[in-house]
């Protein structure tokens, strides 16, 4: 077996939703451009999926956070929740769209593979340099993407996770608060949960399950406010856990 929020936007989906139309037409969106990611891990990847062509029901789309359940506080919620459905961690640190997007067409990683249900959270490394409404034509492209590969599967698109900066966390308490987390997430969010089309690509935000009560982002769950602890896989798993068990039926 591989190891492998939401605060409330200022602009309205239906004044973003056009930004995938304008960005599909003119080709000019920075996220959509895909990005070499020749590196060992994907290279190891490819060499993996071909030995265990059996595996592979439910795979795991994403960056740093997405591999970061390979990690051995993050094993124990990945082989609980999801153990049953032979997953496959597609994840890679750093990733941007455009990463993803090179790794599931020139780079051939879905080519010996059968998912029927697909989990993708990506974006985040987006958000130094590209637009909410870039981000979440990345991401709409990605989807494009394994539709066109692999027709039949189910895509559970996940909300881009809150993320905060530790110097704006209270030291008392190791908490950022809600009015400090990251703008771009909630637009982005927004914007993304119109992908679902309740047949094909169903999207969900647990993004408010890593905060507390107050909305803001604790040290416990996030680290460095940015990667999972053990604790905040453990909520990860149990949130979509039933909701993979749905998609694969």
């Amino acid at each position: 077996m591989y190891r492998l929020f939401a605060a409330s936007c200022v602009l309205a989906v239906g004044l973003l939703m056009p930004a995938f139309a304008e960005d599909d037409k003119s080709n000019s969106n920075p996220a959509v451009r895909k990005l070499s990611r020749d590196i060992p891990r994907h290279k190891e990847f490819l060499k993996r999926i071909e030995q265990n062509r059996g595996e592979g029901d439910v795979i795991f789309l994403g960056d740093s956070i997405t591999q970061g359940w390979e990690g051995k506080q993050a094993q124990p919620a990945w082989k609980e929740n999801f153990g049953e459905f032979k997953p496959v961690n597609l994840g890679i640190g750093g990733d941007q769209t455009g990463h993803v997007l090179w790794r599931i067409t020139e780079g051939k990683e879905l080519e010996n593979l059968k998912p029927k249900v697909a989990v993708i959270m990506i974006g985040t490394n987006n958000t130094g340099g590209h637009s909410s409404e870039q981000i979440a034509g990345g991401i709409k492209a990605i989807v494009e993407e394994l539709k066109s590969q692999k027709p039949g599967i189910k895509i559970l698109l996940l909300g881009v996770f809150p993320r905060g900066s530790a110097k704006d966390a209270d030291k008392e308490t190791k908490t950022v608060p809600a009015e400090k987390l990251n703008k771009k997430i909630p637009q982005i969010n927004t914007i993304i949960s119109g992908l679902d089309d309740g047949k094909t690509v169903f999207y969900k935000d647990i993004g408010k399950e890593f905060l507390d009560k107050e909305g803001g982002l604790s040290k416990d769950v996030m680290p460095d406010y940015l990667h999972l602890s053990g604790k905040g896989y453990e909520i990860w798993g149990k949130a979509i856990k039933g909701d993979i068990e749905k998609l694969l039926k």
